[in-house]
């Protein structure tokens, strides 16, 4: 099999998992095993067994004794990574605005072609979300801090356009108002898109949350 074949497993994995434990299907609590799971979705147990490793990176899951259970994420949760994100992202931004225009055309050009191409049944809309995350924040200078804004929003990037829809689009047109801020040198600007393009997106996930 071949990596991009595994990766695509391991995402459909992940996403059929993730949408039982939204839709109640699998309660908190309750232990993910992964002979059950690959009967349930018809898939070996390698491609399960990686996809609850993704999810005890995204906080859905835990691990108490031998075994790996269901945890529900709270909005306290929610609030508390989008409180260190908003603490440095925007800071981030503003300290981008040295990079090189042409340096900004690859990062346009990939969330361009994006918005173009909809969202599809792989991980392109999160690697792309990643990718200009980490762009902005390497930029700025700190590689620590780069590092805690990946660790975060890996916490947060369940919330694809799978679970909040309204966002995929907006989310794009925002990244590309940050990267015009950038590429106009405006610091100002490009802290004040980043914070809405944060707020937007914890508050949409509140959102989904209280439904539920």
């Amino acid at each position: 099999m071949s990596d991009t074949s595994k990766t695509t497993l391991v995402h459909k994995a992940h996403q059929h998992i993730l949408g039982m434990i939204f839709d109640g299907e699998l309660k908190q609590g309750e232990i993910l095993q992964e002979a059950v799971l690959g009967e349930r979705l018809e898939m070996s147990r390698t491609p399960v067994r990686e996809a609850i490793k993704r999810l005890l990176g995204e906080g859905l899951a835990e691990v108490q004794g031998r075994f790996t259970r269901v945890r529900r994420i709270r909005p306290s949760d929610v609030d508390d990574v989008f409180f260190i994100r908003l603490t440095l992202e925007p800071d981030c931004a503003a300290a981008a605005v040295g990079i090189p225009p042409a340096a900004l055309d690859p990062m346009e050009a990939r969330i361009v072609a994006l918005m173009q191409q909809g969202p599809k049944e792989d991980e392109s809309e999160w690697l792309t979300d990643n990718a200009f995350h980490q762009f902005v924040a390497q930029a700025a200078g700190n590689r620590a801090t780069a590092q805690v804004i990946a660790n975060m929003h890996r916490r947060t990037a369940i919330f694809d356009h799978s679970q909040v829809p309204a966002r995929f689009l907006k989310g794009c047109a925002e990244h590309l108002d940050i990267l015009d801020a950038l590429r106009r040198a405006d610091g100002a600007r490009a802290k004040r898109a980043m914070t809405a393009h944060l707020e937007g997106a914890r508050d949409a996930i509140f959102r989904v949350l209280d439904d539920r």
